[in-house]
C-alpha cells in the first residue's frame, strides 16, 4: 500500500461508520461513505458537513458513493462498518467490483464472513487480503443525520488477516489508517472468540429488555448491576473455556473493559459503574429492535455455540440466550444467520475450519454453490 493519505471507502452509514470516518479524517485520510439503503447519507447529500463530538471533535465533508462499485473504484481500501445481518448482502454487492490486491477490513468481523468473501472472490480469480477486527475501533451513537457522538476510541483492537500470510501487512495497513492500536491474533478463530460484544450485549439486553421495549432513556454502564455483572463474567468463562480447548489466547472481559474504556480492573459491575461515573458508560438501546439482539444473537452468540459444539466444550449459557431471545421475539435467531450456511459450516470439522481460516479457501463442498 502506498505511503501518505489514502482514500478509504466505508460500506455503511450508521453510528460506527460515521465515527470511523471521523477517525480516518483525524488521521489525515479521505473517507468515502456508502449507505447500502441510501437512507444513511441523506442528511449529507447536499454537501453537508459531518460533525463528530466527544472522543473526537471535528467537522468535515466526506465523499459519498452512490453504489458499491463506485465505492470500490474510487478507494484504495474498503472498510465494512455495518451490522452482521448486512454483511453477506453488502459483500455480494462488492464482490463483482473489488480488484485484485485491494484490501478489505471488516469492522467488526462476524460469522466467518472473511471466509465467505475470500472464497467468493477466488471464484472470480481475485485475490486480496481481508482483515478481520475482533471489535470496532470506535464506539458511538448517531445523534442526527449529520452528527455522531464518539464515545471512545479503543486503545487496542485485535485483528488477523486472511490469508494468514498477509497478517503483518494487514496490521501495518490498519496502523497507517487508524494509529498504533492493533494487536495481531492467531487467526480467524481467535478473532471470532475475541469479540466480546455478543456475550456482553446479551446480558445487558436480557436484564434490561423492558427498558428497551418501552423506549426508556437509561445509562448502560449504570445498569450493569452486580447480578448483571456476574452473568457477563459467567458468559466470559464459557467463551474462555472454548478458546482454551482450541489453544487460542484471547483477552478476558476484564481486559476488554480496561482497554476499551480506560478504567481500572475490578469486578465487571464495578468497572461499569466507574465508566458511568466518568461519562464513558454510554446509553442503553431505546428500542427492542436493537443490534444488541438482532445482530449479536444470530451472528455472535450462535457462532460461539457452534464453536463450543465443534470443540466439545458446550456453551450452555450462550445457547440458552439464543433460545430465550428467540422465544421473546417470536423469531428463529439460529435460522437468521445467512453466513454460516453460505460457508457450509455444518459440513466442516475443526481441521477444515482451521485450514480455511488460514488459506481463505473453503473445503470442497463449502461456500460456492
Amino acid at each position: 500500500m502506498k505511503d501518505g493519505p489514502l482514500k478509504v471507502g466505508i460500506a455503511g452509514a450508521g453510528s460506527i461508520a460515521f465515527a470511523t470516518a471521523a477517525l480516518l479524517h483525524q488521521m489525515g485520510h479521505a473517507p468515502m461513505l456508502w449507505s447500502p439503503s441510501g437512507a444513511g447519507t441523506e442528511g449529507l447529500r447536499a454537501g453537508g458537513a459531518l460533525r463528530a463530538t466527544g472522543a473526537i471533535e471535528t467537522t468535515f465533508t466526506p465523499a459519498l458513493a452512490g453504489d458499491a462499485c463506485e465505492l470500490a473504484s474510487e478507494c484504495d481500501v474498503i472498510v465494512l462498518a455495518i451490522p452482521g445481518y448486512g454483511h453477506k448482502a453488502v459483500m455480494d454487492s462488492l464482490i463483482p467490483c473489488l480488484r485484485a490486491g485491494q484490501p478489505v477490513i471488516i469492522s467488526s468481523h462476524a460469522s466467518f464472513g472473511a471466509l465467505y468473501l475470500a472464497d467468493q472472490l477466488k471464484a472470480r480469480g481475485i485475490d486480496l487480503p481481508v482483515t478481520a477486527w475482533g471489535t470496532t475501533v470506535v464506539t458511538g451513537r448517531k445523534q442526527a443525520p449529520d452528527h455522531v457522538q464518539v464515545n471512545t476510541v479503543r486503545s487496542l483492537v485485535d485483528l488477523c488477516t486472511v490469508p494468514a500470510a498477509e497478517s503483518d501487512a494487514g496490521k501495518a495497513l490498519c496502523e497507517q489508517l487508524f494509529g498504533e492500536r492493533f494487536n495481531l491474533r492467531d487467526g480467524l478463530l481467535a478473532i471470532t472468540l475475541s469479540n466480546l460484544n455478543p456475550q456482553n450485549h446479551m446480558g445487558i439486553a436480557l436484564a434490561n429488555a423492558t427498558r428497551m421495549e418501552k423506549g426508556e432513556t437509561w445509562g448502560q454502564g449504570e445498569h450493569v448491576t452486580p447480578n448483571v455483572g456476574r452473568l457477563l463474567e459467567a458468559l466470559d468463562r464459557e467463551r474462555l473455556a472454548i478458546a482454551d480447548k482450541l489453544g487460542l489466547p484471547v483477552r478476558t472481559i476484564f481486559e476488554h473493559f480496561h482497554l476499551s474504556f480506560h478504567v481500572p480492573v475490578a469486578s465487571i459491575s464495578e468497572m461499569n459503574q466507574q465508566m458511568h461515573e466518568l461519562g464513558r458508560g454510554g446509553m442503553g438501546p431505546a428500542t427492542a429492535d436493537s443490534r444488541y439482539v438482532t445482530e449479536d444473537v444470530p451472528f455472535g452468540l450462535a457462532v460461539t455455540v457452534a464453536l463450543g459444539r465443534m470443540s466439545g466444550c458446550p456453551a450452555v449459557l450462550h445457547q440458552a440466550g439464543v433460545e430465550i431471545f428467540s422465544a421473546m421475539y417470536g423469531r428463529d435467531f439460529f435460522g437468521e444467520n445467512d453466513l454460516l450456511p453460505a460457508i457450509g459450516l455444518e459440513r466442516m470439522n475443526l481441521d477444515d475450519l482451521c485450514q480455511a481460516a488460514s488459506s481463505g479457501r473453503l473445503p470442497e463442498g463449502g461456500g460456492r454453490a
